[in-house]
């Protein structure tokens, strides 16, 4: 099948919900254009996004651009909800980043092109407001090829530019601009023009935009309609088209993952290439963890602007399947494809939340995690407080507005605090074997440090353990890393399963689950660690008469400055600064620049935290503390 999946992605206030609601009207799906304003889009559903005007949740819709099927997800702007970003760029085959001709190239517009770039996502570029007070064309220009990638070409001059009446004129692809372009990234294609043969830079284009080497950029205005026809045009001819048969081998991703109105949940999947049928077996490979089989037990294909009922789907659609109890964002259905799931940091904050009913606030969190798993749920054992981590202050109002109007849950929130990680800080080894009492187990374990990610190695004979406990102490060693020495997740380690023993046909699976996080916390304990705090990358724009100013309040909140740029008039300032001061930085900035401050912040890494080390409640009883453990382990 012949199909386009695309997603449109942007700085907030771009225009990237008025430009789907414009190709959703070219294309016959609604018959009026709605306003983000007026909170009448046709992909911003949820009644917090029409009151915000902004995107919090992915929305598809699926419609024809003429012989051409399209998919397309809009995507969230705020960098708060990144992660929603993610899951749609791991399933697209291109994309259209919108750039506002009057805010220009912002920080969350520099992050999002590095990210389609290091994808090879094949991606336009849609300057739009050309019709406003302010809007650039040359200077713009300039800025899209200094800050984000030197291979934009303009397909359009615009005349009347920032007046109502601005309009575009196409120019012409076999023009000597173009062509240059093209030759520096292809030495067959510049031996030809250095020749003077006849070449055709229209081929060559289509071929480079495919491979992500090119960026054609269109303008016009979202809000009038002005050069929606010509960037209709430029998907259709520069974008490259998804081939896949229906008899090959299924292959699909699942990007999200939602409750219905009876709180089922529903699936949503690219099915990049075969055939999915309602009620089929079909495998199931989790990011992590072993495979297993499900049958959907119903499909509805997103098709003409709606979504409807069908038996079975092909390559090219995008799905949302029912009955998939267990089903995650990021498994893979049929034959299982390596991809890049993890493009953003997870996480680096966190904050108490309080309900009068605890139980149904906790299920209710854990619903809204199952839809972004990289926001975690925490209960503390003992006094039962709950935690959930975020990646900015926006994100409390959404999660406080979703748990009152789908769960009838009020809720209010603490401060928000970074979250920490501990390395080790050497090697470690312990082991214990427990053949008395309610246990009959025994395990060892080796720990070192590594430099990224969770390695974990058998020194003991596979065959010597059965299949069932040695997928028990796997799952627990992982679980029990979630909380180190100082209760923060260790995420850098190896772990050696060095010993174990059991006794037929006593013991069973869950003495191991039992025995594993003492005897590895044990081994870590051996080894140490040290707390590290999150880092955040800056870049901020101030006037430069504030700069003096703004320097030295980066220095009071522990910032470290590596580059400035000075204009006459602006000022640009590049640095990193800990999490736990980025938001009281962020406070004073409307002051400290006259209004007129940008910061845009990302995750850089992390770092020793000075002082004393910092903890967090335990929700695992306490392996540390053996007498207080197994206490706990009793009561539940």
């Amino acid at each position: 099948m012949n199909s386009l999946t695309m997603g449109i992605v942007a700085h907030v206030d771009a225009g990237k919900t008025s430009l789907t609601e414009r190709l959703l009207y070219a294309a016959g799906v609604i018959d009026r254009v709605g306003r983000v304003d007026d909170g009448n889009t046709q992909t911003d559903s949820m009644d917090l996004e029409r009151k915000r005007g902004i995107t919090i949740r992915s929305a598809v819709v699926s419609f024809a651009l003429g012989d051409l099927p399209v998919n397309l997800i809009d995507t969230p702007g705020h960098s708060d909800f990144i992660a929603e970003v993610e899951r749609a760029l791991s399933v697209l085959d291109g994309a259209v980043l919108v750039i506002s001709a009057v805010e220009g190239v912002q920080p969350q517009t520099r992050l999002l092109m590095r990210t389609l770039d290091r994808l090879r996502i094949p991606t336009l570029l849609f300057v739009n407001k050309i019709d406003r007070v302010g809007a650039r064309y040359d200077a713009l220009l300039a800025d899209i090829r200094r800050l984000l990638t030197p291979a934009a070409v303009p397909m359009e001059s615009v005349t009347d530019l920032g007046l109502r009446s601005a309009s575009v004129v196409p120019l012409p692809v076999q023009r000597a601009e173009v062509g240059e372009m093209l030759a520096e990234r292809n030495d067959s294609f510049l031996e030809l023009y250095l020749e003077g043969a006849e070449v055709d830079n229209a081929a060559e284009l289509r071929r480079q935009v495919a491979t992500a080497q090119m960026y054609p950029v269109y303008f016009g205005s979202a809000m009038t309609g002005v050069g929606i026809i010509e960037v209709i045009d430029g998907i259709r001819t520069w974008l490259p088209r998804a081939i896949a048969a229906p008899d090959d081998e299924l292959r699909a991703r699942v990007f999200k993952v939602e409750r219905g109105a009876a709180g089922q949940k529903i699936a949503s999947a690219r099915i990049v290439s075969g055939t999915l049928a309602a009620r089929a077996t079909v495998p199931v490979h989790p990011l992590d963890g072993p495979a297993y089989q499900v049958r959907p037990s119903g499909i509805d294909v997103f098709e003409d602007g709606g979504r409807h009922a069908v038996d079975r789907a092909e390559a090219g659609q995008i799905v949302a399947l029912r009955g998939l109890k267990s089903i995650r964002i990021g498994d893979q259905l049929g034959v299982r494809t390596s991809y890049a799931h993890r493009l953003f940091a997870p996480p680096t904050l966190e904050t108490v939340v309080s309900a009068r009913d605890r139980v149904k606030l906790f299920q209710a969190l854990t619903q809204l995690a199952e839809q972004d798993p990289l926001i975690r749920v925490r209960k503390t054992g003992g006094t039962g407080e709950i935690t959930v981590s975020l990646y900015g202050e926006v994100q409390k109002e959404v999660i406080a507005s979703l748990l009152e109007s789908e769960y009838d849950v009020d809720v209010t929130f603490s401060e928000t605090t970074p979250i920490h990680v501990e390395r080790l800080i050497g090697t470690g080894a312990a082991m214990r074997e427990i053949t008395e009492g309610p246990w009959a187990a025994g395990v060892g374990f080796r720990v070192s440090p590594v430099a990224e990610g969770i390695e974990y190695n058998l020194e003991v004979e596979l065959g010597g353990l059965p299949r069932a406990f040695h997928t028990a102490i796997e799952e627990t060693v992982r679980q029990t890393l979630q909380q180190g020495l100082f209760g923060w997740e260790i995420p850098d380690i190896r772990v050696d399963l060095t010993h174990t023993a059991y006794w037929s046909p006593v013991t069973v699976a869950g003495d191991f689950r039992k025995l594993v996080p003492l005897v590895l916390l044990q081994a870590i304990a051996e080894a140490g660690t040290t707390v590290l705090e999150p880092v955040n990358h800056f870049e901020l724009d101030v006037p430069s008469d504030t700069v003096s100013r703004v320097l030295a309040h980066v220095a009071e909140h522990r910032g470290i400055v590596t580059q400035t740029t000075l204009t006459e008039t602006q000022a640009h300032i590049e640095g990193t600064i800990p999490a736990a001061t980025t938001h009281p930085f962020e406070s004073l900035l409307p002051t400290l620049g006259r209004g007129e401050a940008l910061l845009a912040t990302s995750f850089h890494g992390y770092s020793p935290v000075p002082g004393p080390a910092p903890s967090r409640a335990r929700t695992d009883g306490n392996p540390l503390n053996e007498k207080q453990y197994v206490l706990n382990l009793n009561q539940v």
